[in-house]
């Protein structure tokens, strides 16, 4: 390809949305561990009228481009994120950037990082976090570790480089992010007994999600779901609009066995999702369109045998009565009995110090770090 200019413009027109998302398929065909997502699915997440995420935040998208000798190329895209609900809930000013995609060509990534800069520079904003699409309650972070390994559903694949053009371009870490990953096929017998013996002291109790009453059990997810995550750093609360448009999203692959709830005499105190890797599936349609790729998507979904633990919370009063390790045992238990012989738990910060010694000894083991990434503006 012809060294010539980088050129970033925003996104404007319904066509260059379409580039937009097409890029990241051509840029990763190839790559074993890259999963592309559905086309209808990145749509909805990136449109401003679907997606509740743009009730309390703006974003702008950008493309980088080169101009060859067939015209101009796109090597490169960027989103810059203004999340007042994070600037209100944290009384900060940082700024985030999200949905980054470059070649590996420092004068690419540099020309998108200066554009989303820019435009957060604009919002008085002081700091530039990233990679976010669109916050931390979405997919988050780069790779640092963990390379040659498949992604969890819902969790990203970057490749080695990015982390060098991101370090180049003058980020530094702000924190790193531990994904888990099962090391035997049970939880260990010591830890449930204990945790099964306060759990009865503290009357504590477990059930399924009732998916004939699925609206009733999101309102006590609501509850429920801020106070529990609450404390962590880069916590943004979900509005009920996002958590209604969340469960929406994830209703049709629920497994009920694997969604369960914690409660101590009828009240909601925590609870845990789990759920199919999909990304087992959605492998098996490298263009991302819904057609024909449908087909092979749910042949393989009949086989999934991983699974993704990607919420468990309590709420602070109750986390010293054993709910989280009963939780677990419950996923785990139910799981196998359904046909599943490994699981991912997290992302987990890397300085909780409780969560992370608790899913070791209940046999997890660290296999893969995420990391953020802050510049000042």
């Amino acid at each position: 390809m012809t060294r010539s200019t980088v050129a970033v413009r925003p996104v404007r027109a319904a066509a260059d949305l379409k580039k937009f998302i097409a890029f990241p398929y051509r840029l990763h065909r190839g790559d074993p561990q890259w999963v592309p997502p559905l086309r209808m699915d990145m749509r909805k997440l990136l449109s401003r009228r679907k997606n509740p995420f743009f009730q309390h935040a703006e974003a702008e998208y950008f493309l980088a481009e080169r101009r060859g000798g067939r015209g101009a190329e796109v090597v490169g895209r960027i989103a810059a994120i203004h999340n007042r609900g994070h600037n209100e809930f944290h009384e900060d000013t940082v700024g985030f950037y999200g949905f980054f995609e470059s070649i590996n060509d420092q004068s690419v990534a540099d020309s998108l990082f200066h554009a989303a800069a820019n435009w957060l520079k604009q919002r008085e904003l002081t700091v530039m976090r990233g990679p976010v699409s669109f916050s931390t309650n979405d997919e988050c972070g780069l790779l640092i570790d963990g390379f040659d390994l498949p992604p969890a559903v819902l969790t990203p694949y970057t490749p080695p480089h990015y982390v060098d053009l991101t370090e180049r371009a003058g980020f530094t870490k702000a924190r790193d992010l531990f994904l888990y990953h099962s090391v035997n096929d049970q939880l260990p017998e010591r830890l449930i007994r204990g945790a099964k013996l306060i759990a009865k002291r503290k009357k504590i109790t477990l059930r399924p999600i009732d998916m004939k009453h699925f609206s009733e059990e999101v309102e006590l997810i609501k509850q429920v779901y801020n106070s529990a995550w609450e404390r962590n750093w880069g916590f943004i609360p979900m509005t009920e609009a996002e958590i209604d448009h969340l469960a929406k999203d994830l209703k049709p692959v629920i497994v009920p066995e694997l969604v369960v709830f914690a409660e101590r005499e009828g009240e909601l105190v925590g609870f845990a999702v789990a759920l199919p890797d999909l990304n087992v599936a959605l492998k098996t349609n490298p263009s991302g369109r819904l057609f024909p790729g449908i087909l092979k998507i749910l042949w393989k979904a009949r086989k999934i045998t991983r699974l993704r633990v990607m919420l468990l919370g309590v709420v602070p009063e109750y986390r010293s009565y054993g709910a989280d390790a009963l939780m677990y045992h419950w996923i785990w238990d139910k799981g196998y009995a359904l046909g599943y012989r490994w699981a991912e738990a997290g992302w987990i910060l890397e300085d909780n110090t409780a969560m992370n010694n608790g899913l070791v000894r209940m046999g997890f083991e660290h296999y893969k770090t995420l990391r953020l990434f802050d510049r000042p503006l």
